[in-house]
């Protein structure tokens, strides 16, 4: 595709399904080779604005154009908490597809000779249009007779004609690694809007790059806000663009606001007998952390300042918390299950006993000292 979807469909990015179709519609029948049969151009907008349409009206692809563009969307972003990657998109290469599953059929206007209507021209006289509709030349003349006691009304009259409201903020996702929010980034993003031409009226559809510097520390939920950089319109103010922050999936930690959460998947002899764990940090560094304590089930080991840097102040660092999943054998011989029993069973029953023994002779001490004492 030689352009943005959404300036092949002459749309802006906060387009809702019903845009989208409605300029499909539009666009497809007036580009369609049919209607074209000596337009070489024709057929080529005519494929390029059904491989807009398959991209935006799909959701999942959309997300991904978005944020990734058309380079993102082909070869695949990572997705999930496995380090794995989306499947890239390629358009199947039939336009006609896309035109007959969204009309129903090769010519939506097709009679039994399969012969195109006349197409439409405007008569040219918007004022014979408003005559038919109102049943005259000005419908407000009665209204404009008494102006100059509306004027001075709070509200209702002349002076509150015409305001320009501004649009609903534009709101989008961004992605960032945990990389991002611990070091620090600046990140790119293309967006495509309209701009009013200078007659003030007509506009284009144009890019921009817009530069946001990401700050150790942001947490999801972190908005960034661009004034004014929605569609622009005559009548309109344009609309906010807003990020939020987003975590990407991480593969080896999550977060909980400053603290860093690592999962440990040890086997049942390391949380009996201790382990040593080697920890690369998204800086860098291999932090080697000693497990003594015997890992019983929901125990955590909290690592103090090893966490992400905190928003209020990015000198100072949550902690690392260290979560475990420990894995339990499948089977156990004969001589292992001996073993065990004898660690942990019979050891424990001889030192239990031992114990008892041992109170019992302290006892029986205590009492032949009292007799002696009574004698």
């Amino acid at each position: 595709m030689r352009q943005d979807a959404y300036q092949v469909l002459h749309i802006n990015r906060s387009a809702k399904d019903n845009d989208i179709k409605s300029a499909y519609r539009r666009l497809a029948l007036k580009y369609h080779p049919l209607k074209n049969p000596n337009d070489h151009n024709a057929y080529d907008k005519f494929n390029d604005l059904a491989v807009a349409y398959d991209i935006l009206s799909d959701h999942t692809r959309r997300a991904v154009y978005d944020q990734y563009g058309e380079e993102g969307l082909r070869n695949g972003v990572p997705i999930g908490s496995n380090n794995e990657w989306s499947e890239g998109y390629v358009f199947h290469g039939d336009p006609d597809k896309v035109f007959r599953d969204f009309f129903g059929g090769d010519n939506p206007f097709a009679g039994s000779n399969n012969e195109w209507s006349e197409g439409y021209v405007f008569h040219g006289d918007p004022d014979k249009v408003f005559r038919d509709f109102f049943g005259g030349d000005n419908p407000f003349a009665e209204f404009y007779a008494s102006a100059d006691q509306d004027r001075n009304l709070g509200f209702g009259g002349v002076d509150g004609r015409g305001r320009k409201k501004k649009d609903p903020p534009i709101v989008r996702d961004l992605l960032l690694s945990l990389e991002d929010c611990y070091h620090g980034a600046i990140k790119k993003i293309r967006i495509s809007r309209r701009v009013l031409n200078d007659d003030g009226i007509t506009s284009t559809i144009r890019e921009k790059i817009l530069s946001i510097t990401v700050k150790r520390g942001w947490l999801p939920g972190t908005k960034v806000t661009f004034e004014d950089e929605g569609d622009q319109g005559p009548n309109n103010i344009p609309s906010d663009l807003v990020f939020i922050v987003t975590d990407k999936p991480h593969a080896n930690f999550r977060r909980e606001n400053a603290d860093l959460i690592y999962t440990a998947k040890i086997n049942l002899g390391h949380a009996l007998t201790g382990i040593t764990l080697h920890i690369e940090h998204l800086d860098g560094r291999t932090l080697d952390i000693p497990i003594n304590e015997i890992v019983r089930p929901g125990y955590k080991k909290r690592i103090p300042s090893q966490g992400m840097p905190l928003m209020t102040n990015p000198e100072k660092y949550g902690d690392l918390i260290i979560e475990f999943d420990v894995e339990y054998p499948r089977a156990l011989n004969s001589d292992q299950k001996l073993y065990i029993k004898e660690a942990l069973l019979i050891n424990q029953h001889n030192t239990k006993k031992q114990q008892q023994q041992q109170q019992q002779h302290q006892q029986n001490q205590h009492r032949r000292k009292n007799n002696t004492l009574d004698d």
